[in-house]
């Protein structure tokens, strides 16, 4: 071999074949057991006043009630309706006086639903001056 030159046919690796841990394998759940997990939530337990289990079973209720309240997660998106819009076909060779008569009949079902939005329109500002007349009467 000369020099600068690197032989491919090394016997030596650069970096050891197997790896050696330095820290012992995690053994956290090895040493748990359920048994004795019970055994010492009852010890626990039986050394207690009621009172504290009432209290213990009251603050674990309010809990569980806002975990499923938040998750349970009750918005409900409203479902899609489509707006369809329904258009009339014209013949192109139409008349004029054909198109004034349409127009006249469509004027008087455009003053009805007129009259019927404005109808509606002021109902519901009674019903909330009525409401605000209430209100009025209890100071609020």
């Amino acid at each position: 071999m000369g020099e600068g030159k690197v032989s491919h046919k090394d016997p030596t690796p650069l970096a050891p074949t197997t790896a050696n841990a330095y820290l012992p394998p995690m053994s956290f759940f090895g040493r748990f057991s359920p048994v004795r997990a019970i055994r010492d939530l009852r010890l626990f337990l039986s050394q207690r006043h009621p009172v504290e289990l009432v209290f213990l079973m009251v603050a674990v209720g309010i809990t569980g009630f806002f975990i499923y309240a938040f998750a349970r997660d009750d918005y409900v998106p409203v479902p899609y309706k489509p707006n369809i819009i329904y258009v009339e076909q014209w013949p192109a060779d139409r008349t004029d006086a054909q198109i004034r008569a349409q127009q006249k009949i469509d004027f008087v079902k455009k003053k009805e639903r007129l009259a019927e939005e404005k109808a509606a329109k002021e109902q519901r500002q009674a019903e909330f001056k009525k409401v605000d007349d209430a209100l009025n009467k209890w100071g609020i």
